[in-house]
């Protein structure tokens, strides 16, 4: 089984007057695990059902392996959907789930049964082939409709939102085990998501969605480090922002008068002197100075300390106009200090981002 790249030129989609995915392009690389992440109603589930062909865009072309797929039906695609709610044949068993594709196919017996069992180890559910979908744990119904799925040997497989029903661990979990299957395959997995972890975790690039338009595609680091909008540093994992007019500004720092203070941070450009921005600086990036020299600092009042294991949450709130403020600490064996009512926290200039003003995604 190997993958096939698949591309979107200016490619929109419309219900009436409602506009769901504005002229957006994509170039996913054979082999790929590609993730589209973004909130409710962003427009990536219509992008996967395009892709599929159970939508014809408004507009645009789609490309699978080089080749239009406009006009050519779902079963005829070199593509398979695993939907959210998996839609595994109840009184079939998990070897009879898995070679239905086939036996629609016309493949003669002893061959799809051949390939189930390959199957049934690629996905480790040996001992399990006769049991029925009600006998089985939602992990193993995954990996069930994934060997459904891999069975009539897609080029592009395509998941939106599969996990979205388990419970964290066994999303943890799952979250791995697909990964392996996709390296193991060589499938280009197209992933539909709107939690950023499973996104990060899995990905080897990404697409951030937002209002129908594609804000960011790049790697998970880039992503995570170097997001392109607000948005994208918004929704992808939490930050601290503050709003603020630009002092300042140089090839790679600019500094901003924000209501907290003065901060210097990184940039990307699109700064002027004068100009609105936002600093963001993420939780494990802000610390406790204790006395130590730190370029930016602020003082904040201790509202709230949550432990999670291997790290240390502190909900605080700005002592000059009560912003809430998020630290995240390492619990490096100290997770019974006590933490005076007010603290002095700090951040590097290199931990902190300085962006031209835009919407959020909390907005």
């Amino acid at each position: 089984m190997r993958g096939k790249g698949v591309q979107l030129h200016e490619v929109s989609m419309s219900f009436g007057d409602f506009t769901a995915v504005y002229p957006s392009n994509l170039d996913i690389k054979a082999g790929e695990f590609f993730s589209i992440l973004g909130p409710s109603g962003c427009g990536k589930t219509t992008i996967l059902r395009m892709i599929s062909g159970f939508l014809e865009p408004t507009s645009g072309t789609i490309l699978i392996g080089g080749q239009s797929v406009i006009g050519i039906r779902p079963n005829a695609r070199p593509t398979c959907l695993i939907f959210q709610n998996l839609a595994l044949f109840p009184l079939m068993s998990v070897i009879e789930n898995i070679a239905f594709g086939l036996e629609a196919r016309g493949i003669k017996k002893s061959k799809r049964r051949a390939r189930a069992q390959e199957l049934i180890k690629l996905v480790a559910l040996e001992g399990h082939e006769h049991k029925k979908p009600g006998d089985l744990s939602g992990g193993q119904k995954q990996r069930v409709a994934i060997a459904r799925a891999l069975a009539v040997e897609p080029a592009v497989l395509l998941l939106d939102e599969p996990l979205s029903a388990l419970d964290l661990k066994l999303r943890q979990h799952m979250r791995a085990e697909l990964k392996t299957i996709q390296r193991q395959t060589g499938v280009t997995f197209i992933y539909i998501t709107h939690d950023q972890s499973e996104a990060l975790a899995m990905s080897d690039r990404i697409a951030v969605m937002n209002r129908g338009l594609i804000e960011q595609v790049d790697d998970t680091n880039a992503i995570y480090s170097r997001p392109a909008t607000p948005f994208v540093a918004s929704f992808v994992g939490e930050h601290n922002v503050f709003p603020g007019k630009v002092t300042a500004c140089d090839a790679h720092y600019a500094t901003i008068d924000t209501g907290q203070g003065v901060y210097r941070g990184r940039h990307y450009g699109g700064l002027q002197q004068g100009s609105e921005a936002l600093i963001f600086v993420r939780p494990e990036r802000l610390q406790i100075v204790n006395g130590s020299a730190i370029e930016n600092t602020l003082t904040a009042q201790l509202e709230r300390r949550d432990l999670e294991g291997p790290f240390i949450h502190l909900h605080m709130k700005s002592s000059v106009d009560n912003q809430p403020l998020l630290v995240h600490l390492t619990n490096a064996g100290n997770a019974d200090q006590t933490l005076d009512n007010e603290q002095i926290i700090g951040f590097d200039a290199n931990d902190a981002l300085i962006m031209p003003s835009g919407k959020l995604a909390s907005e």
